[in-house]
Formats: C-alpha cells, structure tokens, sequence
C-alpha cells in the first residue's frame, strides 16, 4: 500500500459548505469502511481540510475523491502528498 496526505482546499467560503457537508462526510465514511482512510478533519481556520489515506496508487486514490460531493460540486480542490511512513505509533502497524 502506498500512503498519502489530502489536502483540501476550498473554493468557497466555508459558509457555502453547510449544505453538502453532511453528504461529503457520509462519503468519507465509504472510504473509512473499505480501509482506505485513517483520519480526516477540518483545518483551522477552517478554509479546508486534511486526510491521512492509503491505496494501491495515486490513482486509486485520486479516483476515490473524484467523487467527493466537494469535488463533483466545484466547492474544492485536492492536493495528494505520497509519503512513506517509517516511524510510527505500534498501534498503527496492523493499518500501515
């Protein structure tokens, strides 16, 4: 697996988000259900937000968030950072 950071940046002011919010985080949930999201939030201040992912590629990944309501609707735009995890809390091993 390869490991990625997202950042989220949106394209409106975070007002214009309260409509779609919930869907975004019912989607994000559809990718902490298949094993591919470790955590996500807001930023703050809150003017995007930041998610710690795997898959198989950038891809994969790439794909996954294509269909972000952010994203489908023009509310965001994505930047995805590989990086690889050497150090890390035990309690992480199983995920990583």
């Amino acid at each position: 697996m390869r490991h990625f950071i997202i950042e989220i940046t949106y394209t409106v002011p975070a007002e214009h988000l309260s409509e779609v919010v919930t869907e975004h985080r019912a989607y994000l949930q559809k990718g902490y259900d298949a094993g591919l999201l470790l955590l996500s939030g807001p930023q703050s201040p809150r003017i995007g937000g930041m998610v710690v992912a795997r898959a198989n590629s950038l891809e994969d990944i790439q794909a996954f968030f294509k269909n972000d309501p952010y994203q489908v609707k023009g509310l965001a735009v994505y930047r995805f950072i590989e990086f690889e995890p050497l150090k890390f809390q035990a309690f992480l091993k199983e995920w990583l």
